[in-house]
């Protein structure tokens, strides 16, 4: 039996785009954005527990 040369083997798809660019670029802007926000949020409590901790005990 002599295989057709454009006929692929078993599930092989060619690749074909599932989203636009543009909706890729916006998921990479937001999770750009919530890594950003979420080390801004960390170097906040960092440094807000370095100025408690440098501070008096009041008993």
């Amino acid at each position: 039996m002599i295989r057709s040369p454009g006929a692929a083997s078993g599930f092989i798809r060619p690749a074909q785009p599932v989203t636009s660019s543009r909706m890729t670029d916006a998921v990479a802007a937001s999770l750009a954005l919530g890594a950003l926000s979420l080390s801004l949020i960390v170097t906040i409590t960092v440094l807000s527990i370095k100025v408690s901790m440098a501070m008096p005990c009041a008993v």
